[in-house]
């Protein structure tokens, strides 16, 4: 079997695989940033934050196939409470790839605003430094005519893992629709250094933070359970595909409670041509 096509997780029984054609992924996802960059915007340079995770390193790569690397500026962000691991590892992807970087520190702009909130509890901390990062992307794409591109991948949009208004806020995002263990089995078909992929995913906000650890389930099963829900399976016909009722519930809560997340802002409609409430274009050309 060709390492491309291998299954990311091997599915229980009666749970559909997760597996992908990595080559075809890779060739259609890099044809899409072509498309949406060069030929309908007239762009040539895409923005990337750089965790020093998978995701944007994936996204890195796929950046640079369809642009080549003089027009992928990578961008690190990092704050002073930041992992140093995390810019070491982005710097892998950066050597990789030859492509434009820089680094941006955001402590003084992040502290800047929380002198006035000192009280402020890991969470909002974490909501502050993501979106900073975000009026970062957005002005340097400004400066380089280019576009941020986002990172986010399917797992972390169904179940809210992520800061409104800062993670999900670029305008074209090439893994919105791959679940992260698809995610991990793409960087290894593009040849993300082996150190990225492997390392246990963090949003890096906290000192000793996971993934995993804040979402209470590893994402190979949340991934599962993900999977069987979109097909419209309720929580007892899940649990008799091997989950337990407590991972089965704990996924679904977090799905129907962040459903605002992955929506533009709700209108007042007070007309029959509201904005994405009630009027919308038949073609958007």
């Amino acid at each position: 079997m060709n390492v491309a096509t291998l299954p990311v997780i091997d599915a229980a029984p009666g749970v559909p695989s997760l597996g992908i054609d990595c080559a075809l992924t890779a060739a259609w996802l890099e044809a899409f940033l072509y498309d949406e960059l060069v030929e309908r915007r007239g762009l040539k340079n895409a923005v990337v934050g750089l965790s020093g995770g998978v995701d944007s390193a994936v996204t890195a790569f796929l950046c640079a196939r369809a642009l080549g690397p003089e027009g992928v500026w990578t961008i690190r962000m990092p704050y002073k409470a930041s992992s140093a691991a995390s810019l070491s590892d982005a710097e892998l992807v950066i050597d990789a790839l030859g492509c434009n970087a820089r680094t941006i520190d955001i402590s003084g702009a992040v502290d800047g605003y929380l002198q006035h909130e000192p009280d402020a509890d890991p969470r909002r901390r974490g909501n502050i430094m993501a979106r900073t990062r975000m009026i970062v992307l957005f002005d340097q794409s400004a400066k380089l005519d280019g576009l941020p591109i986002g990172t986010g991948n399917k797992t972390e949009r169904l179940l809210g893992y992520f800061t409104w208004h800062a993670d999900d806020s670029p305008p074209l995002n090439p893994l919105g629709d791959l679940f992260k263990t698809q995610v991990w089995a793409l960087a290894r078909y593009l040849g993300v250094p082996r150190s990225i992929v492997d390392k246990a995913p963090s949003a890096d906000l906290e000192a000793d933070q996971t993934d995993e650890g804040d979402l209470g389930i590893t994402y190979a099963k949340a991934d599962a359970i993900l999977s069987l829900m979109l097909l419209g399976y309720d929580n007892a016909r899940i649990c008799a595909r091997g989950f337990t009722p407590d991972e089965a519930s704990l996924v679904r809560r977090r799905v129907d409670g962040t459903h605002w997340k992955r929506h533009l802002p709700t209108t007042a409609m007070l007309s029959n041509t509201a904005i994405n409430e009630f009027y919308l274009r038949p073609v958007d050309y």
